[in-house]
């Protein structure tokens, strides 16, 4: 599998490119701002063809470029129904403050030509790759991650995980749409069960294992402190 990634704009989105290999067709994950550049240096040096753009969630730091993306490579946009809503109104998913300040002037939004809506349980069979999707609400209504098999160095799947999972954190839940009790929900029921060695490739930071963050997240630690009580609870 070929993987490339980048840091995009001025919110240090990661912006992923995932090939079989070089001279292949690729699938684009979550293209923020500045991030057309970035992907047509990597589809340029490696001879590659995006076939499909995948958004883990609607916030415009994951999804300023989508279109252009998606219209310059005649690639289908994926998202889920929650957050579609977002690709034409993305400061719906920011408060009135927030949406000015990051913006930072006015702008128009339109959906790319081709939108297609991903549902929980959903496997994608796209450029030769697989990509299991999980609806993760919590930073978003519409929030997903993408898990692929990798099977290499002794790794199970890869998890693009957006704005769910970080190295050491969570996503921010305070912004319109967010909810901090279906985030633990999320985390506990999408996360936890995973095997440890799962590599995240998240929205922002770097990169890390669902070994790691179970063992060090303060927040996975909380939620299996609380599920071990109950499970202690309800044994008496």
């Amino acid at each position: 599998m070929f993987i490339a990634g980048f840091p995009a704009g001025p919110w240090g989105t990661n912006c992923y490119v995932v090939a079989t290999a070089p001279g292949s067709e690729c699938v684009v994950i979550d293209p923020g701002k500045d991030a057309t550049a970035g992907v047509a240096d990597i589809v340029r040096e490696h001879r590659l063809k995006p076939v499909s753009v995948l958004l883990t969630h609607g916030h415009v730091d994951h999804m300023w470029c989508v279109t252009p993306v998606a219209g310059t490579y005649d690639a289908t946009a994926w998202i889920h129904p929650r957050d579609r809503h977002l690709l034409t109104d993305p400061v719906a998913g920011l408060s009135p403050e927030t949406g000015q300040m990051l913006l930072g002037g006015n702008y128009t939004w339109a959906e790319p030509d081709d939108v297609r809506e991903l549902t929980d349980n959903q496997v994608l069979e796209l450029a030769g790759l697989q990509f299991t999707v999980d609806h993760t609400p919590g930073h978003t209504e519409g929030s997903v991650v993408f898990r692929s098999p990798y099977d290499e160095q002794d790794v199970a799947e890869l998890m693009f995980s957006g704005d769910l999972l970080f190295q050491g954190s969570i996503g921010r839940t305070d912004l319109p749409g967010g909810d901090h009790a279906a985030m633990l929900r999320s985390l506990a029921d999408k996360v936890l069960p995973l095997a440890d060695n799962i590599v995240v490739l998240p929205g922002h930071g770097e990169q890390t294992s669902i070994g790691r963050e179970r063992a060090t997240n303060p927040y996975l630690l909380e939620l299996q402190d609380e599920g071990s009580a109950g499970r202690v609870t309800r044994g008496l």
